[in-house]
């Protein structure tokens, strides 16, 4: 593949003098408080959305997926789009000042709902890297998938982040072909419907093995950062409900390495709530933050039983995790979904306390 010319210029100019490079896997020194995150920013739109962002001065910032609309088997349209979003006045500011970590979802990867069949994943996963400044000694440069794993903060104050991909390996859905009418009487978005067969996969053997070993290590905070919603499929969306038994296999990858202190970030949907489930070990929350430019109303009205947020807040948002690492007897976080004016939408405080399993409980 040859680079077209405007990003060959973009990364020869302005990837070099960012002053973050990123190995991963790899342990950071510094100690995190704020930590930004968001999904869905098209480059075709006005992202005024990073003005608010920089206001909140992020120690961090995760890019959970669709960080452009890229939609393309041809890697020079796709490399132009990732040149647009780094012409963004507000996105450039932040690169400044700000590490930012991504993974990707569907739009960026390359096709809309796309999984393990899109022809240009291995030329798609090398633009995206090379955008985010990915260092060239990365693990993630040397295998199939965007995957990785950082983590931050001394003995007490450790925040791993674990950045998920469910694109490279993902199978496809199982369409839902229930009428319109039939989807409206239940609140359904109604796109896709849970698909039971064992042989099908979100993150490949690989990954999953990879992940494992990163669940064995320590850490006071455990952010994993999925571009799809964990806990939320009901709405028959793309969602990790589509394929029940990986969730399950999560779900009990947790209680096998007794990870505790999981909290999920996730994107895609074009609004942002709270979800909380019972089903694992221990309580698991998935905050979910989007869009940084779009957003969806009727999606956001469709039905979640998961749902402890007050609202599903539609409207162009970012997502703010602030620890209080004095809080007794953990340290507690604060997740607020905040729009471009400032404010937050949603605003919930997570324990991490209650983020613990019991003395013998086993894998469910």
């Amino acid at each position: 593949m040859k680079p077209s010319v405007f990003l060959t210029g973009l990364t020869a100019l302005s990837l070099p003098s960012l002053p973050f490079a990123v190995r991963a896997e790899e342990d950071r020194p510094e100690t995190l408080t704020r930590i930004g995150f968001g999904s869905c920013a098209s480059q075709e739109k006005h992202q005024r959305i990073w003005d608010a962002v920089r206001a909140a001065k992020p120690d961090i910032f995760l890019m959970a997926g669709d960080n452009i609309y890229g939609d393309t088997e041809d890697m020079g349209v796709l490399e132009a789009k990732y040149g647009k979003l780094a012409a963004k006045p507000g996105f450039a500011e932040l690169r400044k000042t700000t590490p930012v970590l991504a993974t990707w979802d569907d739009h960026d990867y390359g096709v809309n709902d796309g999984g393990a069949s899109y022809p240009k994943k291995k030329e798609s996963q090398k633009i995206m890297l090379d955008f985010f400044n990915v260092a060239a000694d990365s693990p993630r440069r040397s295998r199939e998938g965007v995957y990785g794993e950082v983590t931050y903060g001394p003995e007490g104050k450790r925040v791993q982040i674990i950045l998920l991909d469910t694109r490279y390996f993902k199978s496809a859905q199982k369409g839902d072909k229930r009428t319109d009418e039939e989807k409206k009487e239940k609140n359904l978005v109604g796109w896709y419907v849970p698909d039971e067969d064992p042989a099908k996969t979100i993150l490949g053997d690989a990954q999953w093995q990879w992940l494992e070993e990163q669940l064995k290590r320590p850490a006071e905070l455990r952010l994993i950062v999925s571009s799809i919603q964990v806990i939320a499929g009901e709405k028959g969306m793309e969602s990790w409900g589509c394929f029940p038994n990986e969730r399950k296999k999560l779900y009990g990858l947790l209680a096998k390495t007794r990870a505790e202190n999981v909290l999920f970030l996730s994107g895609d949907v074009h609004f942002s709530e709270v979800s909380r489930t019972n089903d694992g070990p221990y309580p698991l929350t998935d905050f979910t933050s989007s869009g940084l430019t779009n957003s969806h109303q009727g999606w956001a009205d469709a039905v979640n039983p998961w749902r402890v947020s007050p609202i599903a807040f539609a409207e162009p948002t970012f997502g703010l995790l602030t620890i209080d690492w004095s809080a007794a007897p953990a340290p507690a976080v604060t997740l607020e979904a905040i729009g471009r004016d400032g404010k937050p939408g949603i605003t919930h405080r997570l324990e991490t306390a209650e983020l613990r399993m019991k003395p013998g409980d086993a894998a469910k």
